[in-house]
Order: C-alpha cells, then structure tokens, then sequence
C-alpha cells in the first residue's frame, strides 16, 4: 500500500509500505493492505512504518529506527485517511 505523511512544511514520506500503525484517540490501531477506508483522529503517539523505506535526507532526522526494525515518527496530534490502499497522515 501507499502511505504518504504529511507535515505542515512539507511531505515527510511517500512510499509503499506493508503496514503503518497510528495511535488513534481511541487507541492504537494497524492498516495493511486492503485495509476498509477509514478517517480518524489522532492523539499525541508514534506512527509505526513496516517495509523497506528510504527516507528524504532533509526530513530522515524526524525519524527513528525501532529494534524490530520499523520506522518511527513521533506526532503530537493529526488525522489518517485509507482509502484505495492509499494512507494519507496528516500529522503536527
């Protein structure tokens, strides 16, 4: 699937990824491929990337490597959008 993350200043990825975990308001929760569309709210969490990503060099620092091997970015609010195995986070 497709996941794009989105900054005030700027895109901060856009790749294929397997899964992306957020931390929805009413907990944390999983899209993978062909997940149902969905729009939620996001609380203050981590964003969980699953898959081989290359990071942009200028934005690569505002994320972090976890020991399981997923890329995180840490947010303190946003929104997330699946539809058509296209994942859009909006993220502050």
């Amino acid at each position: 699937m497709y996941l794009e993350i989105v900054s005030p200043e700027a895109t901060l990825f856009a790749g294929e990824v397997t899964a992306v975990t957020v931390p929805g308001v009413d907990g944390e929760f999983q899209m993978l491929n062909n997940h149902a569309p969905i729009v939620s709210l996001l609380q203050e969490g981590k964003v969980r990337i699953k898959g081989y990503i290359v990071l942009d060099e200028i934005y690569g620092d505002k994320f972090s490597k976890a020991s399981n091997g997923d890329t995180i970015l840490e947010i303190s609010s946003g929104t997330v959008e699946m539809k058509n195995n296209k994942v859009i986070v909006l993220a502050d």
